[in-house]
């Protein structure tokens, strides 16, 4: 099997490197996590000048439709760069949504938006491999009534368009709702890795009825998701490799009875250990790239559950590890090795956690 990339995909991944390199500095990170919003404004204007934005909008709506190898490869260099922006949120997951649910007049819109980062759009749902919509949808009197509540949406408060999934009468559908509606309360606070989520409550939320996307949203919803998994896998990749390189520099500076702690021989056993894990968690997060758009959904189930499981397993090994050689440092703000743990514990618990996904690996198997 053929893993290279083409010349536009290192192109792409070249970019958002040397963009990360030069304007997203751990000093910056720590700056931008600092403010009451969480991200950078600037810096997700400069992430809409290359483009960055519009890789998951397909060329006949101004895109440049990159598709899940182009998201793989810039998620993955965000992820390195332990980015606080919505990119996952907005560029992913409500981007997919509304490319392939929206009409041409709404995708005509928002798409444009965007991609330029004048707009963000966060699906609002659970994230669960079991898709529960947390809200209800009745339509009366020539427009639609949502109610109900959801905790922990990633990026929700600083979101200009939320899109909520909601079950009606006869199923399931996307509702763009604006925060400023009457009845919306979108509350913000900090998660466990630096990034913003915001608990949000609908009570008796009125909106037209064209504000409903698209008719019958469960299979667009879980196309989305399952493309935001194989991002988010790709974002963790990216983030075990800042964290291997990190330990693999202080043993190597970190001078102990005379001589550098990284020529101890268990401590070298450990990061080969670190090292295996993190080529295995590669190679899943390759596989959830390769899957996340397969039209055979109990395979593409399969296949995502047991890559989320397996870099689960991989994300909780090389990022105790990780802390434990650096000792008390470690968990310290100072050092990005406590900032990349974190990230890897926010990703060990999204997307339905590590033991619900290999609960439903073993589940799918048994049943095939």
């Amino acid at each position: 099997m053929d893993f290279s990339f083409t010349d536009e995909q290192q192109m792409l991944q070249d970019t958002t490197r040397r963009f990360v390199a030069s304007r997203y500095s751990f000093d910056v990170r720590h700056a931008i996590a600092a403010t009451a919003e969480g991200w950078s404004r600037d810096v997700w204007a400069q992430m809409a000048d290359l483009g960055l934005l519009a890789i998951n909008i397909r060329e006949e709506d101004g895109g440049l439709d990159a598709g899940p190898v182009g998201t793989m490869l810039v998620a993955g260099a965000l992820g390195e760069a332990l980015s606080l922006e919505p990119f996952l949120a907005s560029a992913v997951v409500a981007t997919h949504v509304i490319g392939n649910l929206g009409s041409a007049t709404q995708r005509a819109e928002w798409l444009p938006a965007l991609g330029s980062g004048d707009l963000l759009a966060v699906l609002v749902t659970d994230e669960g491999d079991a898709l529960h919509a947390a809200f209800e949808a009745r339509e009366e009197r020539g427009g639609w009534w949502l109610e109900g509540s959801l905790q922990g949406v990633y990026h929700a408060g600083v979101a200009g368009l939320l899109l909520v999934v909601a079950r009606t009468g006869d199923g399931t559908g996307v509702f763009a709702v604006t925060p400023e509606t009457p009845g919306v309360h979108v509350s913000s606070r900090g998660s466990v890795d630096g990034q913003r989520m915001a608990d949000v409550v609908l009570d008796g939320v009125h909106i037209d009825v064209s504000a409903r996307v698209g008719g019958e949203a469960l299979g667009p919803v879980r196309d989305a998701l399952d493309a935001g998994l194989a991002a988010l896998c790709s974002d963790a990749l990216g983030a075990m490799e800042r964290i291997l390189a990190a330990t693999i520099a202080y043993t190597r500076s970190r001078v102990q009875f005379g001589t550098p702690i990284g020529s101890f021989q268990a401590l070298q056993h450990r990061m080969a250990e670190m090292l295996i894990h993190m080529e295995q968690a590669r190679s899943m997060s390759y596989l959830a790239t390769a899957q996340c758009t397969n039209p055979d959904l109990p395979e593409r189930r399969e296949a995502l559950c047991a890559a989320k499981a397996l870099m689960g397993q991989a994300a909780r090994y090389i990022g105790q590890q990780a802390v434990q050689l650096h000792g008390g440092m470690g968990m310290t703000d100072e050092l990005d090795v406590s900032h990349a743990f974190k990230r890897l514990l926010a990703f060990e618990l999204r997307y339905g956690t590590t033991d619900e996904r290999l609960a439903s690996y073993r589940e799918h198997v048994v049943v095939a």
